[in-house]
């Protein structure tokens, strides 16, 4: 490489079995480090199934892509690496955390998928955004009694009416 020529990073989208994103990122990880390939980064970012991102360096986009190539080949659930690499604004909302209280709101009706009253229905009757915490009230129950749960613990199953 001449002095002076520096490496950009491209951000490359290659789609993988569903459900296997995590082992491929590992073997392309292992792949990588085996080859000393220039890879900054393999993200798989939660909640997209089905993609795998490699952040390879090259002078150029094509070098970029030879490197992302070279990551991926002959790994087991990898398939096609897309043509042009995606600007990281394109998958920022995926690499930043939600909160699992995002989006519930007193009058929302739940369904409890976790914990002792799992299969339950319930009313949302106060939102702890700090604590990540709901409080409910069963649907079902002849005295409403107020439970507190996890957020992680509930699914939303119907916004409330406005």
């Amino acid at each position: 490489m001449e002095e002076g020529r520096k490496k950009k990073p491209f951000l490359f989208a290659l789609k993988t079995t569903v459900g296997q994103e995590v082992p491929t990122a590992a073997l392309i990880m292992t792949r990588v480090r085996k080859l000393k390939l220039p890879v900054s980064a393999v993200l798989v970012p939660p909640g997209l199934r089905g993609y795998v991102f490699v952040e390879a360096l090259g002078e150029t986009e094509a070098e970029g892509r030879t490197v992302a190539e070279k990551a991926k080949g002959g790994i087991k659930h990898s398939r096609e690496l897309l043509r042009t690499p995606l600007p990281l604004s394109e998958i920022e909302n995926f690499l930043t955390p939600r909160s699992p209280v995002a989006g519930m709101e007193v009058g929302d009706i739940v369904d409890i998928v976790a914990g002792p009253f799992k299969g339950e229905r319930a009313r949302i009757t106060r939102v702890d955004g700090e604590k990540e915490e709901v409080t409910v009230e069963l649907l079902e129950a002849t005295v409403p009694i107020p439970l507190t749960l996890s957020a992680s613990w509930i699914k939303i199953a119907q916004k409330k009416a406005e």
